[in-house]
């Protein structure tokens, strides 16, 4: 073969003369290293000898001169290499074919982990099935308004689904349960039922007063006895708020008073005596509350405002709802085929798990959750319900361990027909039976808040398992963290708890689930002021972000104008938006860490906003397709975290669900045209010094627009920024304003409030009053009369001003 024209064959005789395979492909390297590699190079016969001597290409990777002579004659002859035989290249006439690709190495994909309380460990995430996933959820138990405990978990549980479902792309099946049937329930049913019965009775003054009195002596026995310290607490301000309102009602019996001030005196003692009166009269009438449906009436009410609730925090429902109430006969089942397989044992007309057969089983283990919480009599006891503890319902139990599966009724209580006598299902059974009924005999996740890992989740695991004679009832065992109130613990039985209303009228749902998404989902969350101003400043930091993209994306521009060449800046921008995609795409692999998220996405938004500004400065229009694709981007994550409704395309929705598209594109346009013309009056009242004008419009800007929701921003040499905000923001916006700047005038002493107006006066006394205009002339009487006041109003101002921030109350 002839070689290309231009170029000599080197002299290989001495390379082919080294013995050493390694040696003579160094030697080869350095000779090819003076050549040119050519496209239509024509290969010598001294190039196939040479390349025939050796076995496989060098995996020096700086001989690569070698290797890539190597692959190509290899691709143009057609002779791969024998395994440690010499190449046996042969000089060839035939076509030239493509090189032999290789893929790319690339990067082993994170895989979803998940905190998994049966290991307490992260674990790979790996479903039964395929991409379907079964998850069973604890509802509440309704007897009260739903709180922030509540929203604790079904807001993460609803962030944790729907990541799974929309980021991860599971097919989710979400079962949650109501709890209709519980000693709680039972409990609350029948003192409403007997204090509304009273109050209807309207007592005497007299007679309500020794009732009272009748109702303290069991309460003060249980206050004394009560050693818990924050029950004792919360006991001790009943008993005084009962003392403060028992007081005046006394004096007006003594005093023979009549009418109404002794009527609204009866009033506020039965208001604020009424859970001590409802505990009198259910231990003293209890037994005779024989109608079933004043134990369904409220469990369904609080059930619709629970519904209610969720909804207002765009919380998911479930895809399928189990009520206790509706599933007793499935429950009757699931108790005697327990007692079938021998654990569970019929006394005195209850059932009970037994604990020491189960746990004694090769193919069972007893408190899988909480090991070391096994043999606590107090979490065993709450777990059994106050109704049934009792003295002689503890002696029934073999074992101090043991659980009720099915409780016989007692008169005053709810029953169904069972083959053990009437009675009703034990809390714990109501999960397993209806879980069971759905999902079988294994499911992959299951949830419920951190409290009840024992004994409720660890019991619902041995009957369940019990049940099907398995070990592996549940796959992945998900708890979400405790909340506290400003650092204090949550609890409904201590009075110590916000409703989930009273929280939505301080703050948002978007508000509320943005603080949840600022921290782990199965650690505690501190609900303070603190955590949701937080909140408050991230949603207006991002807020922001995405009006001011809308504000570049309605510029006029031609189709082609909206792909511009992109510079430094551009490239390092889109290279920092795929890295934090990556990085909170490892997050939300790392157990769904959304903190991490929040602040990945912060960070972006912050390259953004330093973008956009440097573009500003330098009178440049950042890249509109670039800003876009980030904020689509951020607003499609806060969709799948549920923070924002589906209705916005980009960003927060403005006015509400089902309005922000039609209202930001019909009155966007208008608002344009507003803006303009305003600017074009601002610019002629600037050039003809009409300052009148120039009030107005910005009376325009500050106090009119605020309050349509309207928010214009002016900047100087740049056209006006128009903005549609929550009306609410903006006014609170407005009201901030408006106290700072009175704080800041208010912060100027007195004597120092003229002496910045040199263009008015040249004079000042000792006292800092102006004394001679700037000509050098006196001023009149008149004049100095008018400072005078000023100065006195200001010197109030001031004083007030020291005061407030003595008192620290100038935040």
């Amino acid at each position: 073969m002839a070689g290309s024209s231009g170029e000599q064959a080197p002299d290989y005789r001495s390379i082919l003369s080294i013995s050493d395979e390694a040696a003579r492909a160094q030697a080869l390297n350095e000779h090819l290293s003076t050549r040119s590699y050519v496209q239509g190079y024509s290969l010598s016969q001294a190039d196939v000898d040479a390349f025939r001597q050796l076995s496989a290409p060098p995996a020096d990777p700086q001989l690569f001169h070698v290797v890539r002579w190597f692959r190509h004659i290899e691709a143009l002859l057609g002779s791969p290499c024998g395994k440690g035989q010499p190449c046996g290249l042969q000089a060839s006439k035939g076509r030239r074919v493509q090189p032999q690709w290789s893929p790319p190495a690339g990067t082993q994909p994170c895989r979803l982990h998940l905190y998994n309380s049966l290991t307490r460990n992260k674990e790979v995430f790996i479903p039964q099935d395929g991409k379907k996933v079964t998850w069973y959820c604890c509802g509440p138990t309704v007897y009260d308004a739903s709180h922030m405990g509540h929203a604790r978990s079904y807001i993460s549980f609803d962030i944790l689904r729907r990541v799974l479902k929309d980021y991860f792309k599971f097919d989710v099946f979400y079962c949650m349960n109501i709890t209709d049937i519980d000693d709680k329930i039972i409990r609350r049913a029948r003192q409403n039922h007997l204090f509304q019965q009273y109050r209807e009775k309207r007592p005497e003054a007299a007679q309500l007063l020794e009732d009272v009195r009748a109702a303290l002596t069991p309460f003060l026995v249980k206050l004394n006895e009560t050693t818990d310290a924050d029950k004792k607490q919360m006991l001790e301000r009943i008993q005084h708020a009962v003392q403060l309102a028992t007081e005046p009602l006394e004096k007006a019996v003594q005093s023979r008073l009549t009418g109404e001030e002794v009527t609204s005196h009866v009033e506020v003692l039965l208001e604020e005596a009424k859970d001590l009166l409802s505990d009198w009269l259910d231990s003293t009438l209890g037994r005779d509350v024989t109608d079933n449906s004043i134990f369904s009436e409220l469990p369904k009410f609080w059930e619709g405002e629970f519904h209610r609730d969720m909804e207002a925090l765009n919380v998911l429902p479930p895809d399928v709802l189990t009520r206790v109430s509706e599933y007793v006969p499935e429950i009757v089942d699931f108790v005697q085929k327990i007692v079938d397989n021998g654990y569970g044992y019929v006394s005195n007309g209850s059932v009970y798990f037994d604990t020491v057969k189960f746990a004694s089983s090769e193919k069972h283990s007893y408190g899988k959750l909480v090991p070391e919480a096994v043999g606590d009599q107090k979490a065993l006891q709450e777990g059994e319900g106050d109704l049934s503890i009792s003295a002689d319902r503890l002696s029934e139990k073999r074992s101090p361990n043991d659980f009720a599966l099915w409780k016989a009724s007692k008169p005053g209580e709810p029953s169904w027909p069972c083959p053990w006598g009437k009675g009703r299902p034990g809390w714990h059974i109501e999960c397993s039976a209806m879980a069971g009924t759905l999902l079988g005999a294994s499911m992959d996740i299951h949830g419920g808040g951190f409290d009840l890992r024992f004994p409720h989740h660890d019991n619902e695991l041995a009957q369940s398992e019990a049940y099907f004679e398995n070990d592996c009832w549940v796959r992945y065992f998900l708890h979400t963290g405790h909340l506290t109130i400003a650092g204090c613990k949550m609890s409904k039985s201590l009075k110590n708890f916000i409703t989930i209303k009273d929280a939505l009228k301080k703050h948002s749902a978007r508000q509320l689930r943005l603080a949840f998404l600022m921290h782990s989902w199965k650690d505690t969350l501190d609900y303070s002021s603190n955590t949701m101003e937080s909140a408050l400043q991230y949603e207006k930091f991002l807020n922001e972000f995405f009006l001011n993209v809308k504000d570049i994306l309605r510029a006029p521009v031609d189709v082609t104008g909206q792909f511009e060449k992109w510079g430094e800046e551009e490239a390092e921008l889109n290279k920092n938006f795929y890295d934090k995609k990556t990085e909170i795409h490892k997050a939300l692999c790392d157990n769904v860490d959304t903190r991490t998220v929040m602040e990945e996405m912060r960070a972006l938004v912050s390259q953004c906003n330093l973008y956009m500004a440097a573009q500003k400065a330098v009178r440049r229009r950042p890249s509109r397709a670039l800003l876009e694709n980030i904020a689509l981007y951020l607003t499609h994550m806060l969709k799948i975290f549920g923070a924002i409704e589906e209705e916005s395309s980009l960003g927060f929705p403005v006015g509400g669900p089902g309005t922000s598209l039609s209202l930001e594109s019909t009155v966007m346009p208008y608002l344009q045209v507003l803006s303009e013309f305003r600017e074009g009056v601002r610019k002629i009242a600037r050039e003809q010094k009409v300052p009148e004008v120039l009030q107005l419009s910005d009376a325009l800007r500050d106090d009119i627009l605020p309050e349509l929701g309207v928010r214009f921003e002016d900047h100087e040499g740049l056209p006006t920024v128009v903005k549609l905000v929550d009306r609410n923001t903006l006014l609170k916006e407005r009201e901030e304003k408006r106290r700072a700047a009175k704080l800041a005038k208010m912060k100027i002493p007195p004597s120092e409030m003229f002496l910045s107006e040199t263009d008015k006066y040249s004079k000042f006394d000792e006292n800092g009053l102006p004394t001679h205009d700037m000509e050098g002339k006196e001023l009149s009487r008149g004049q100095a009369k008018k400072l005078k006041k000023l100065f006195e109003a200001q010197e109030k101002l001031h004083k007030e001003y020291l005061q407030m921030a003595q008192n620290g109350s100038l935040q």
